[in-house]
């Protein structure tokens, strides 16, 4: 090989070493920017009201993914109530406002996003709510200068009290574009329709005639709605409203700032029949429920007299793992079952069932799942992969299927405080979807990023050896301008007059051009 030869040669292996660097390069940073960009989505969604301004200074000096994840572990120890016990009550309540949120205060936004979203992720539910839906004649009481006006739709979200906010506080939302936005306001005049109307809706000191200085709730702008919501006095100025305000946005004071240490358990496992499901809702695009049902035939369990009744029951201890062996979450609960004396055999037919609500990022981990008959002793072990799923943004999809006994609305006090409660229902799954020909099948799904186009939903259920159609029906879905992207799909439908078999129920969402279509498998026994 000559020189020129041997030349070019070696300046075409620079050159291909060169590029081969250059796209390692290009790899590593993309891949550094995905990560930092979706554990800066923990920062901005996740933890956005929850999170102080320290935390997240602290949070931006760390260099790596591991740091990251110690940092959130912390995070969440040092805001939980009972650190001595194995669950975290703080996280799982904030989660379950989030996605409380997302289902009731959607309004083109996420409901996260929006202004009672927010009030509730960081205060929970009010004590009152006073809510005029559709505005109009609107009777304004003493505190807010009386008389008659018309009043944008709005509600009045009242708290006996909140820490380092104060006493009997009343937190007002105003929906001034009539599209279901609801923004918080600390102008008693926002709801006022007719605030700049001259000698409409006025308050009744104008009613009387009285002048500027006479009107004791005269505003200093000349508008004449009422006092701020709330006064007690004429010391509830603007000044106060603004302090109000700044103490709302504040986030909630951390309880624990010195803890750092974490729970371990020690396990054991021999054999105790038991199905699981796990189930997954979207909640923000960095955070998913993983709803982890756990279920026990009757009959595998044994039962103990005591007390004038049939006592049995079970322990249940979860843990849940990264792929690294890392834990970042652990549950344990007792699942008790009483028979009254002498019908220990029709208990014995039932089913009992425990569920437990996880938020997770999207990612692989593994459940460990442990339960103990606390009468016979006998325990079980068993391993379920989590593949936790990734919901992207503005691209239509949905959440786990979920064939349920159980599908009904809850009570407002209840809300949120009751196993299986998804948002303001209750739905209990069917863990391993066999039911009845005398039940009801309930089917749930949510439904994520379906707003703005009008779209449709398809049900058909058929028999897996006849292929007889049993069902077929659609309907269609077209949200109102600026209703959110999140929808929710719940049906009971009777299971009388179908044939002992196997079922295939397929849900169809169309959305435009996209389609996303979710199928679950059920059968039926006489």
């Amino acid at each position: 090989m000559n020189l020129k030869k041997l030349v070019a040669v070696a300046f075409a292996a620079v050159l291909l070493y060169g590029q081969q660097a250059d796209t390692r390069r290009a790899d590593t940073k993309r891949a550094k920017k995905e990560l930092e960009s979706g554990w800066n989505k923990w920062i901005a969604e996740d933890a956005a009201y929850i999170i102080s301004d320290e935390e997240k200074r602290a949070f931006g000096q760390l260099g790596n993914d591991d740091e990251r994840e110690q940092f959130v572990e912390q995070f969440w120890l040092r805001r939980d109530p009972t650190p001595d016990t194995v669950e975290n009550e703080y996280k799982e309540e904030h989660y379950r406002r989030i996605a409380y949120a997302n289902e009731h205060f959607a309004c083109g936004i996420p409901g996260w996003r929006a202004d009672r979203g927010r009030i509730y992720i960081r205060f929970g539910p009010p004590d009152e709510i006073d809510a005029h839906p559709s505005g109009g004649t609107y009777e304004r009481p003493a505190s807010e200068g009386g008389g008659t006006t018309s009043a944008y739709p709005f509600e009045q979200w009242r708290y006996r009290h909140l820490d380092n906010v104060g006493d009997d506080v009343v937190v007002e939302f105003v929906d001034t574009s009539m599209s279901g936005e609801y923004r918080l306001t600390i102008d008693p005049c926002e709801k006022d329709a007719l605030t700049y109307v001259p000698g409409a809706g006025p308050t009744m000191a104008e009613s009387l005639g009285l002048s500027t200085k006479q009107a004791r709730f005269q505003n200093t702008d000349g508008t004449h709605c009422g006092a701020p919501l709330g006064a007690k006095s004429e010391n509830d100025n603007e000044f106060s409203r603004v302090e109000r305000l700044a103490n709302l946005e504040r986030p909630p004071a951390i309880k624990f700032r010195d803890l750092e240490t974490a729970v371990s358990s020690r396990i054991s496992f021999n054999i105790l029949p038991m199905r699981v499901q796990v189930d997954y809702l979207r909640v923000t695009d960095f955070s998913v429920l993983a709803n982890v049902t756990v279920q026990f035939e009757n009959r595998d369990l044994q039962f103990r007299s005591a007390e004038g009744v049939e006592k049995s029951g079970v322990h249940i201890l979860g843990r849940v793992y990264t792929v690294t062996r890392r834990s970042v979450a652990t549950f344990e609960a007792p699942l008790e079952v009483i028979a009254p004396a002498g019908m220990v055999e029709q208990y014995s037919r039932l089913r009992s069932v425990y569920q437990k609500s996880l938020p997770l990022a999207p990612g692989k981990y593994k459940l460990e799942l442990t339960a103990k008959d606390i009468v016979s002793g006998n325990i079980n072990r068993m391993e379920v992969a989590l593949d936790v799923p990734r919901y992207e943004e503005d691209k239509l999809s949905t959440g786990s299927l979920i064939l349920a006994d159980t599908l009904e609305k809850l009570p407002t006090r209840t809300i949120g405080g009751s196993m299986f409660a998804i948002g303001d229902m209750k739905v209990r799954p069917r863990v391993g979807a066999q039911f009845a020909a005398s039940e009801q099948l309930g089917v749930y799904l949510q439904v994520y990023n379906a707003g703005g186009e009008p779209g449709a939903v398809s049900y058909d259920i058929e028999n897996a050896a006849t292929r007889e159609q049993k069902i077929e029906l659609s309907e269609s879905l077209a949200p109102a301008p600026g209703v959110a992207a999140q929808l929710t799909l719940s049906k009971a439908i009777p299971l009388r007059g179908y044939d002992p078999g196997t079922y295939t129920l397929r849900i169809k969402v169309t959305k435009g051009a996209q389609e996303t279509i979710q199928k679950a498998t059920f059968s039926v026994t006489p």
